[in-house]
């Protein structure tokens, strides 16, 4: 079964980073935010923030796993090294829960397509196009991870909605 890992599971794994390793009967996907990964790799937030891509990258291939990067921009690099840079949320989003909705949105869409980057990819576009209509919405400044969550419906439901045909 895969192994999809987010915070506390992180922290206790952060001495012992080089035990997070995916392997072929098992995909395994990490969701740090940058303080995460600095603490997994022995860097600082900075060095995190400054060399995003190539930090998701480098971990995600030479270990095997899935990494999701929150942040602006959220990142997602999988093992075989492709890297998808995701256009939708908002600063609004850093605020306690909403790292936990993308870790069930991972887990979610993970068992319904059975695939691990199709996953990641679809819940991270997801989470943030609910995160801006819950931006629209809500504001930035009083954002809550319930707002996201009540904001999931409209974001997919604009993702499969054709756009309409300008008479």
């Amino acid at each position: 079964m895969p192994l999809v890992l987010d915070a506390d599971a992180l922290t206790v794994l952060a001495d012992d980073a080089g035990r997070i390793m995916g392997r072929e009967d098992r995909e395994v996907i990490i969701t740090p935010h940058p303080g995460e990964m600095a603490r997994l790799i022995g860097a600082s937030i900075e060095e995190v923030q400054a060399n995003r891509i190539d930090v998701a990258a480098d971990f995600a291939t030479t270990r095997g796993v899935y990494v999701v990067l929150k942040g602006h921009r959220t990142i997602v690099a999988t093992p075989e090294g492709h890297l998808f840079i995701n256009p939708t949320g908002n600063a609004g989003m850093a605020t306690g829960g909403t790292g936990d909705v993308l870790t069930g949105m991972i887990a979610a869409w993970l068992a319904q397509l059975l695939d691990a980057e199709a996953a990641c990819r679809l819940a991270v576009f997801l989470h943030g196009a609910a995160g801006d209509l819950a931006e629209a919405a809500e504001g930035q400044a009083g954002m809550t991870a319930t707002d996201v969550v009540a904001s999931l419906g409209e974001a997919l439901r604009r993702l499969l909605s054709p756009p309409k045909a300008e008479s």
